[in-house]
Parts: structure tokens; sequence; C-alpha cells
């Protein structure tokens, strides 16, 4: 189902009863063939956008162009970034370019980069680069407080017309706290005189006003509800366990895993992309390879060894969630716990993306239970040793002297030095 994929509306007492229009960024249904199309009769419409997140910054940033008035209603506070990589980018590509925007490849760019040597070692030092910042997520680290000094400067330099909008945004909390935002033009569109940041909850909505707790009244046209999704991982269809029971109640409040994988009471059942899968820093891609490399080894643990079953102990579980607890557990509101101040990490792994890479390469199989086959493999915990022969033998085909290769042999190198001068 994947993590952010069930999107779902605000809790706003009366958001039903707007008569303007009023639609969620993330299921855009007004009819147009691109948002662009149903924005041009906007031009003197007053539009709030609802939200503090990634998809709010990027609407805030395209629209304020296209429309009368524009309020961008928000709960909390933000870090926003530069965009990532970019001198990385520009030293990669020899280009001689620092710039607060968003990195645009030129055509002899791209061309160098379908070159497949050049190509692997642009992505590996890349990779290499986003897998030494880990530290940033760590309270008080050296490279936290850096990053907190270069993202302010950051936020004040680009809100210098409205210096006040800066007091209003900057957050106290940590950075990685809340999943970091780049957001290109968002700075620069709340400069401009079309846009108002409002900082409050939202009381509630009338037929065609929005109501803040601190009294404020706002007419509106539109109202785009940039409020994010279902991270509870509480499924709309049934996955049954052991005695009847659905996963939905399992994870009913909190979703609980080992190693993001498995659960207890759910034999023979993994997961990709499942609580506690995203990472803080560095990418997500391998993290599913993985996931999905732990899975065959299972499947293959079953297949080679006649097992009827394998699940975890509820004690690695337990055990799993008391070491989730230790991290990310700043007070700020953020998807990662489902939208609220306090609480646990349901979103994110507790470390870094080689840490989980590594913790996941090889199972840890004593944290399992098995159940054997019925008949003699249940007489016998060594069933699996067969009649003493491989498949390869048997049917005279594959590799049958397969440990010559330079797959499983370990080879020293042979020493060219010579020794001169000998006595």
């Amino acid at each position: 189902m994947g993590i952010l994929s069930r999107w779902s509306w605000p809790d706003i007492d009366g958001l039903k009863n707007f008569k303007g229009t009023l639609v969620h960024s993330a299921n855009w249904d007004l009819g147009g063939a691109t948002w662009e199309d149903d924005a041009k009769d906007w031009q003197d419409k007053n539009v709030a956008v609802i939200g503090l997140g990634s998809t709010a910054l990027q609407i805030v940033a395209a629209l304020h162009p296209k429309v009368g008035k524009l309020y961008n209603f928000g709960r909390g506070k933000a870090w926003i970034s530069p965009p990532f990589a970019v001198t990385k980018f520009s030293e990669l590509l020899s280009r001689d370019v620092f710039s607060d925007e968003n990195y645009v490849f030129s055509e002899e760019e791209k061309e160098r980069l379908d070159d497949p040597v050049f190509g692997r070692q642009f992505r590996h030092a890349l990779e290499q680069d986003m897998n030494s910042l880990h530290t940033v997520t760590m309270r008080n680290s050296p490279l936290q407080q850096q990053v907190q000094v270069w993202f302010k400067a950051h936020m004040i330099h680009r809100l210098a017309k409205k210096p006040e909008i800066a007091e209003k945004l900057i957050p106290d909390f940590s950075v990685t706290c809340r999943r970091l935002t780049p957001a290109p033009g968002y700075l620069d569109a709340l400069c401009q005189e079309n846009v108002e940041l409002i900082i409050s909850d939202i009381e509630h909505v009338t037929s065609d006003t929005v109501e803040t707790k601190d009294g404020n009244q706002t007419k509106l046209d539109v109202i785009i509800c940039a409020t994010g999704f279902d991270s509870s991982y509480r499924y709309p269809f049934p996955i049954i366990g052991r005695d009847g029971v659905d996963l939905c109640d399992k994870w009913t409040p909190t979703a609980k895993t080992y190693l993001s994988v498995c659960v207890d009471g759910f034999p023979n059942c993994f997961f990709g992309l499942g609580p506690n899968s995203t990472i803080g820093t560095g990418s997500l891609i391998p993290m599913i390879e993985h996931q999905v490399d732990y899975a065959v080894q299972v499947a293959m643990k079953l297949q080679r060894e006649r097992l009827k079953s394998i699940e975890v102990k509820k004690r690695a579980v337990e055990d799993f969630d008391r070491f989730i607890e230790t991290v990310f557990t700043e007070k700020v509101r953020t998807w990662y716990k489902l939208g609220k101040e306090e609480g646990r990490v349901v979103g994110l792994w507790p470390g870094s993306t080689l840490h989980a890479l590594k913790a996941l390469k090889y199972p840890r199989w004593e944290d399992f239970n098995y159940e054997q086959e019925d008949g003699e493999s249940s007489h016998n915990s060594l069933y699996w040793l067969g009649n003493g022969m491989t498949n390869n033998e048997k049917t005279l085909t594959g590799d049958r002297a397969w440990y010559l290769s330079k797959e499983y042999m370990d080879v020293p190198s042979i020493p060219t030095a010579t020794i001169k001068n000998k006595v």
C-alpha cells in the first residue's frame, strides 16, 4: 500500500459545509486537464492552502502568481532548507555554480549521465554523500547545530522583504524532526504582496469563511487541503493472522513490528515499506531492496528446511519497539507520529540507511518460531538433508564444481615486489 498513499481530509469542524471550491492536493479532481487549467479563473479569487508540508509549499510556490490572494494556513513551524545536493551536483559535473534554486540539468549533462561508467560514479558519489549525514538527525550534534545555523540564515535571507514571517516560521525544534523540505520558490512566494502566512489552528469553516483560534476570519473562494495522508498502517482491507486476528486490530492504536518487516501472530507474512521503513537521511530504494531480499531469504529457509511456517517471536517485536522509543522523540507534530506532537514514531527507522541495510542483510533466525510440515519431517529436524545428493547431481544439470568459482573462492593476491640486494 505504500507509506504516503491514502490521502485524508483534515479534522476541521465544518469543512464540508464550505460552498466554494474544495479539493485535496492528493485527489485533485476539479475537471481540468492540468491544475493550471483549473486555476485559470482564479485571478480574482481568495485561495487558501492548508498545510506546511512538502506538498503545500510546492503548491504555494507555483500558485501565487495565478490567484488574487493566497493564504497559507499552518499549525506549526517548518525548516525550509536549500535544495539538496546542489553543491555536489555542480562539483561532479564540473559546473562552477551554487544556487538556492533547484538544480536543472543541461542537455550536455544528461548525455554525460547516459554513460554507464560516469553515471555509476555519479550515483555512487551522491549516495556516499547522503550516507555521511546521519548525525544531522541527532539532537545537539555538531552537524545538527551547524545545519540549524545554515538553514536559519537561508530563511532569513529569503524572507528579507517580510522579516516578520521569519519569526513565525523558523522553528525551535531540531532539523529533521519533521520531514525536511527544500521547496524552491516557497519563501520568495511568502514575500509577495498577495500572499499571507497564517500560523494558527483553524477553529472552524463556514460556507465561505475560515476562522482560526485567534479569532481572525478569512473570506475564501477556494480551499486546497495539502494535509497529508493516513500513516497509521491500518489498511482498508483485512489481513488475517492466527486465531482470526485482523492486522488492523493488531496495529491499534500503534503499529509495531520486528525490524519493520514482520509482526508476531502473522506467520509467513513479510512487509515492504511497512512501519518504520522510512529513512531520516539517505535513499529509500536500497531499503526496499533489502526488505525484499530479507523475505526471499525467509522463503528459501522455508523451502530448504521443509517448514510449514516461520513467525517472529513477540519478545523480538517488543524489543524493537523499545529501541524505537529512544529516537526521534522531540515534541513536534509530524506524520512520523501519526500527526501528533508526542507518541510513538511509526514512520522512521531508528537509525541510518546503512544501519538498516546491515540489520536486514542476514536474518537473525533465533528471533523466530517455526512449525514443521506434517509427516516424517516432524520426527527429524534434519529431514531437509534429503537423500544425500544435491539437485544438480541427481539431474546432472547446473554447475557441479561451483566451489571453484570466483564467487566462492577467497584467493589472496600474489605479491609482485621482488627482494633486492638479498644478502
